[in-house]
């Protein structure tokens, strides 16, 4: 059995699980464990893709924010 601890990043840390989903920038970004990529749309709802680095530094979080 998990803890909370175990199955939430922590602070700063992108999660790792495939299919995680984080937000960013008003978008939902779900995690493609195959390519270890975060899938997502684009302001025109078209495809949008980042690597982890990228997520990192646009900002991200695990809850939707405005």
């Amino acid at each position: 059995m998990r803890t909370a601890t175990e199955t939430e990043p922590q602070a700063g840390e992108l999660p790792t699980t495939p299919c995680s989903v984080v937000w960013s920038r008003g978008h939902a970004y779900v995690l493609e464990g195959f390519h270890a990529r975060w899938v997502g749309r684009d302001d025109r709802g078209r495809p949008h893709a980042l690597t982890g680095a990228e997520m990192q530094r646009r900002g991200w979080s695990l809850t939707r924010t405005a």
